[in-house]
């Protein structure tokens, strides 16, 4: 969580240069009113947080319900669907963690901190890894169809735990070095505080967007250009062009200005180019925006990649129906015979997801 937005995952570049390392003060012409600046983080983050991690885990939630639901063997899509709804679930779930912290303070313990950072760290990088994955899927599904099964499964079935979960994992690691309870934040060291924070924020760029960002527009751009072949099934290709330009958009626009936003100020950090409040305050007031804007991807997912699949819909509604007509059948029954023990409605209830 970055800490222009009062949570730290990132520690904030001018918060750490005052804190710790004093002879940089010196390069500062001037020291810049914060207070605007956490007023506007106080009442914006929270709000925005909460809205993220109610639609995430309704949108995610709903997905890895459906999935554990369906009774036939899963498609790679499917296995891709259930992977990236856990990982952005595991992310909304985090979220609220961070709306107290950005209204309050951090009320949660030594133990919580970490962890939350670790879950928030491994379901960020995951989650965008995984997109990378499923865009490599479909490239082979569509312009590799006739002899790439054999390496969508290895891919979907074992190289996404060594090409998404491991390294997403590995990179908790500063989280158990560095994050600290008294503020809930990475807490670098005074004398190499900029330099670490440069290098985390680069990795999270090169990790978190530049690569898998490349894998998406690439092969994306490969299938397009393939479905604008031939004159067959126009009016699928149509849909499937649509769709596939929707999905690259909605990933760079949603991680574009965040990234840019972080980018521009290592710069400022390193002392590219002289720092002033006025940028400070822009800076600030751009990451703290773009980054909640970077976070709605993880409710667009659910949308993106799950609910405009006729075969989810109808995965959903069979879903839904059947639940509905289990509630309904153990009210009649209770209206019958009186109150049901917690063991028969248990049995009831999983021969209807069995179903």
């Amino acid at each position: 969580m970055d800490s222009f937005s009062s949570c730290g995952f990132f520690n904030n570049s001018f918060e750490n240069i005052s804190d710790g390392s004093g002879d940089l003060d010196i390069d500062m012409p001037e020291i810049c009113d914060r207070a605007f600046s956490d007023n506007f983080n106080k009442i914006f983050l929270p709000t925005v947080y909460g809205v993220i991690a109610i639609l995430g885990i309704i949108g995610n939630g709903l997905v890895v319900i459906v999935m554990g639901y369906q009774k036939k063997v899963k498609t790679m899509t499917d296995k891709y669907r259930l992977h990236l709804s856990i990982a952005d679930l595991l992310f909304v779930l985090t979220l609220p963690f961070w709306a107290v912290d950005a209204a309050k303070n951090w009320y949660f313990g030594s133990f919580a901190c970490v962890s939350v950072h670790m879950i928030y760290t491994i379901n960020l990088y995951s989650s965008v890894l995984i997109l990378a994955f499923i865009s490599l899927d479909r490239y082979l599904a569509v312009v590799r169809a006739t002899n790439s099964q054999a390496t969508r499964k290895l891919l979907a079935n074992r190289v996404i735990y060594v090409g998404v979960w491991l390294p997403a994992t590995i990179l908790t690691i500063p989280d158990m070095v560095f994050a600290r309870v008294t503020i809930c934040q990475r807490i670098y060291p005074a004398e190499s505080s900029v330099i670490w924070t440069v290098v985390f924020r680069f990795q999270h760029i090169l990790v978190g967007f530049v690569l898998p960002g490349l894998v998406i527009l690439i092969c994306y751009c490969i299938i397009i250009t393939k479905l604008a072949q031939g004159a067959k099934g126009q009016t699928l290709k149509k849909k499937a062009l649509k769709t596939t330009i929707i999905l690259i958009l909605c990933f760079f626009c949603c991680w574009l200005p965040y990234c840019v936003g972080i980018f521009l100020d290592n710069l400022v950090m390193l002392n590219v180019f002289s720092p002033s409040c006025e940028l400070q305050q822009a800076l600030e007031k751009w990451i703290s925006v773009t980054e909640a804007l970077a976070y709605f991807h993880c409710c667009l997912n659910p949308i993106l990649y799950a609910f405009l699949g006729v075969k989810f819909k109808k995965s959903a509604r069979s879903a839904l129906t059947a639940s509905s007509r289990s509630s309904q059948k153990v009210t009649l029954m209770t209206k019958k015979r009186g109150p049901i023990s917690s063991v028969s409605t248990e049995s009831e209830s999983s021969s209807v997801l069995s179903s």
